[in-house]
C-alpha cells in the first residue's frame, strides 16, 4: 500500500475522517488528489461506502467505510492484575472480550504468554492480521517499548511490540493504557472535532489527550503524565517514582487504601473503595469526594494550557459521582471562564472497554497498512 493510501487508512480506520471532504481537510489535499485515491482503495476493496453523511450546509458526502473481509485484530488493555482481550474485526466492532489474570511484575515473557494464548482461544479459525497491547506505564509506541516504568520490573526498554508480532506474525501496536482509553473514548462521542483529555483513575492515575484527532504523546512519550505533579496536601510522601507528594499519593486508589489504613481502616484494594463510597460509607466517602477535588486542582492547569473541548473521567473511581463532581467542580472553579465556556466534564461511556476499543483502532489501521493495494 503507498504512502498516501495508507493515510487514508489510517484516518478511516481511527474515526479522523470518514467522507472525502474530511479526509482533503486533514491532509490539506485537493478534491481531485482525494477522489482519485478513494477511488483506487474501492476498487481494490480496502473501503465501501456506507451512508450519507450528516448535512452542514453543503450537500453531504458518503461516509466510508473498511471493508471486512474476515479478517480481524487481536488487542489487550493490561492492567497491573489483570489483562482485557478482545478480538476487533476490521470495522472496530469487538467480540470475545475477556478478562484474564496476569501480574505484571512477572515480566513480559510470563504476562505475554497469557494473553497470547487467550488471543488464540478467541481466534481459532479466524485470520488475524495484527494486535494491539496497552500497558500501565510510559510507552514509546515508535519503538513498541515501555520507559522508565515504575510498577514493571522487567519491562523498561524490552521491544514488547517486535515480541508480539514474532509470536504471531503480524504488526503489532503498543501504546499507554490511559492513551488507549482516550482515543476509545474520543471516538465513542458523537463530536470528535474537539480534543480531549481523559482521565483513567482507578489504582493509579492516567491521563490521555487527544489532539487534532491523534494521541498527543508529547517530545518524549511523557504527555498527560500528571500522576506525578507535586501537589502540597501530599506534602513529604513517598510515591513510587521515587519523589515526594505525587498526586497519586492522595487521589489514586492505591493512595486512598494508604490513607484509611493509616487511619485504622481495614481495606485493602481500589474496588472495595469503590464499592464502600457507593454504599455511604461516611469516612471512606470523605476520601473519595477530596481526591476528586485534588485531581480537579491539577486539571485546571491542563484545562487552562491545552484547552481542550472536553474532560472525560473513567476508571474504577469516575463511577462514584461525588468524585467526578468534585473533579468538575474544582475544575470550574479554579479554570479561565475562556477555558471552561463550552467545556464538557463527563464520566466515560465506554466503561472498561474504553482501552480496547482504542487499541483496536490502532490496530486495525495497522492491518491495513500492509494490505496490498493501490
Amino acid at each position: 500500500m503507498s504512502e498516501a493510501t495508507a493515510a487514508i487508512v489510517e484516518l478511516v480506520a481511527t474515526g479522523q475522517a470518514v467522507t472525502r471532504a474530511a479526509i482533503g481537510k486533514a491532509l490539506g489535499w485537493a478534491p481531485s488528489t482525494v477522489s482519485l485515491r478513494v477511488g483506487q482503495l474501492l476498487a481494490s476493496g480496502v473501503l465501501h461506502e456506507a451512508d450519507l453523511a450528516p448535512s452542514r450546509g453543503g450537500r453531504p458526502g458518503r461516509i466510508l467505510r473498511l471493508r471486512d473481509d474476515g479478517g480481524c485484530v487481536v488487542v489487550a488493555d493490561v492492567g497491573s492484575h489483570h489483562a482485557r482481550t478482545a478480538v476487533v474485526d476490521l470495522t472496530g466492532a469487538l467480540r470475545d472480550v475477556v478478562e484474564v489474570e496476569v501480574d505484571v511484575t512477572e515480566g513480559p515473557h510470563a504476562t505475554l504468554d497469557r494473553i497470547v494464548t487467550a488471543w488464540g482461544e478467541a481466534t481459532r479459525g479466524s485470520t488475524v492480521l495484527a494486535a494491539g497491547l496497552s500497558l500501565p506505564g510510559p510507552v514509546d509506541s515508535d519503538r513498541g517499548a515501555v520507559v522508565q516504568a515504575s510498577r514493571m520490573p522487567g519491562w523498561n526498554d524490552v521491544a514488547v511490540g517486535a515480541m508480539v508480532g514474532e509470536r504471531l506474525g503480524v504488526p503489532a501496536v503498543v501504546e499507554n493504557d490511559a492513551n488507549a482509553m482516550a482515543l476509545g473514548e474520543h471516538y465513542a462521542r458523537p463530536d470528535h472535532a474537539r480534543d480531549s483529555v481523559t482521565i483513567k483513575a482507578g489504582t493509579a492515575i492516567g491521563c490521555g489527550l487527544v489532539v487534532g484527532g491523534r494521541i498527543y504523546p508529547g517530545s518524549s512519550v511523557g504527555a498527560g503524565n500528571i500522576t506525578h505533579t507535586r501537589v502540597d496536601v501530599a506534602s513529604a510522601t513517598p510515591c513510587s517514582c521515587g519523589n515526594l507528594g505525587c498526586l497519586e499519593t492522595v487521589s489514586s486508589g492505591a493512595g486512598i487504601v494508604r490513607l484509611l489504613q493509616a487511619r485504622g481502616i481495614e481495606v485493602g484494594s481500589t474496588a472495595e473503595v469503590v464499592r464502600r463510597a457507593q454504599d455511604g460509607d461516611p469516612e471512606v466517602s470523605a476520601l473519595v469526594r477530596a481526591a476528586g477535588g485534588y485531581l480537579g486542582a491539577v486539571l485546571c492547569t491542563v484545562v487552562n494550557l491545552v484547552n481542550p473541548g472536553a474532560v472525560y473521567l473513567g476508571g474504577a473511581l469516575s463511577s462514584v459521582e461525588p468524585f467526578v463532581a468534585a473533579v468538575r467542580g474544582r475544575v470550574y472553579e479554579g479554570s479561565h471562564p475562556i477555558a471552561t465556556g463550552h467545556l464538557v466534564i463527563d464520566a466515560t461511556v465506554t466503561g472498561p472497554d474504553a482501552g480496547v476499543i482504542g487499541m483496536g483502532r490502532l490496530a486495525v489501521a495497522a492491518a491495513h497498512r500492509g494490505t496490498p493495494a493501490a
